[in-house]
């Protein structure tokens, strides 16, 4: 039989530009330019013609300037992105994983890991790489310009994975474990095993703790809590696997800590997790989960602090743990959790809306509004001239 690779279409002839969301000043919206396309891959990359990329609630950030991270304008914004394979660079027929790639495979590619770190190959850490490059991070006036994902075409980098997304599943669900699926993965990697007789708590009810609810249970956790608001994310969180929500609207830290502790027989959660985003949160946290218990942290990201007391940590013998991000097992462990349990996890109630390239602003302000959960950039193929 002919191998697969052999067998691949030949790539299309590239546009000289792509048309992209070009973020040039922090808090100002962006704006629609053509950016330049490379002519060809280099070995181990890839050119991707993007189809879709959802909203994360770090691109609101990153475009208000809010992100506690290093941020080389003008940048495409934009990270969650999934497309289908124009070019294949030499060396570059393989996913990370071994599948064979083709021309018009679908495709979601992770930030860099440079794999001779001290990160990437003692600590076996690859998203604390020191030599990493980020998506939606890097300067656009340089080669090879497209590293964002509300563009036509995107760049993979010899050093991204890229991960192959299985046929039974759409755009906008691929696209959600292009990052916020990843996270949660990730953290759970980093949370370690749980117990089927173990309570797990869940701060935020925004894209990562509802997908946390549904891993959560699926793990076998007694009870699923998820704590945030407004109620109609709270009520989607329930069809994920929460077995419990608790509204912060309209209630104290008081009268929920003690709702979880009656839930938990006077104890707390066994764990917490956190995906708010507000500093806040973490104190809560701390004062919800049970002695002896652990607490994980992913959403503070932003350039915003608190104040709470560390004596607390050390009188109830918490473990505190932090996850940043996640490398190409969380990318590729994320599809095969959506792909394995898409027919009774309802992934796609998760896209409130889709928008067209050009409507990028209205979708960051309903994010930042909180009136989408996750909107779709929806990247619709240019006609040739």
């Amino acid at each position: 039989m002919p191998d697969a690779i052999s067998q691949r279409a030949p790539a299309p002839s590239l546009p000289p530009t792509s048309r992209a969301a070009v973020l040039r000043r922090f808090g100002e919206p962006v704006r629609i330019e053509c950016v330049p396309v490379p002519s060809g891959p280099e070995p181990g990359a890839l050119i991707v013609k993007t189809t879709a990329c959802s909203i994360c609630g770090t691109d609101v950030h990153l475009s208000r300037g809010n992100l506690s991270l290093r941020v080389d304008l003008p940048v495409i914004l934009g990270h969650e992105m999934v497309g289908r394979v124009v070019a294949i660079g030499e060396g570059a027929e393989r996913d990370s994983v071994g599948q064979p790639l083709a021309i018009g495979d679908r495709i979601l590619w992770t930030h860099t890991a440079c794999g001779h770190c001290f990160y990437c190959t003692v600590a076996r850490q690859p998203t604390l790489c020191e030599n990493r490059r980020a998506y939606m991070y890097e300067n656009i006036e340089r080669p090879p310009h497209l590293l964002g994902g509300f563009s036509e075409y995107g760049y993979v980098l010899p050093e991204s994975g890229r991960v192959r997304v299985p046929d039974n599943l759409d755009d906008a669900v691929a696209s959600l474990c292009s990052c916020a699926f990843r996270s949660v993965m990730n953290a759970f990697d980093n949370l370690g095993p749980i117990d089927p007789s173990e309570h797990v708590a869940i701060q935020g009810a925004g894209p990562l703790g509802v997908l946390a609810a549904a891993v959560a249970r699926v793990a076998g956790a007694r009870t699923v809590s998820v704590i945030g608001a407004p109620a109609a994310r709270l009520d989607l969180a329930k069809e994920f696997g929460a077995t419990h929500v608790f509204p912060i609207e309209g209630t104290s830290h008081e009268e929920r800590a003690a709702a979880l502790r009656a839930l938990t027989d006077g104890r707390g959660p066994d764990m917490v997790l956190e995906f708010t985003g507000v500093p806040n949160a973490f104190g809560e946290g701390l004062d919800l989960v049970r002695k002896g218990g652990r607490y994980l942290t992913v959403g503070q990201l932003g350039a915003g602090e608190t104040t709470f007391s560390p004596s607390l940590i050390v009188k109830k013998n918490i473990r505190v743990i932090g996850s940043f991000s996640g490398d190409v097992k969380s990318y590729w462990k994320a599809l095969q959790f959506a792909s394995a349990h898409i027919d009774r996890i309802p992934f796609g109630k998760m896209i409130t809306g889709r928008y067209a390239l050009d409507e990028v602003n209205v979708a960051l302000e309903r994010m930042h509004a909180l009136q989408e959960i996750k909107p779709l950039i929806v990247v619709e193929e240019r006609a040739q001239a």
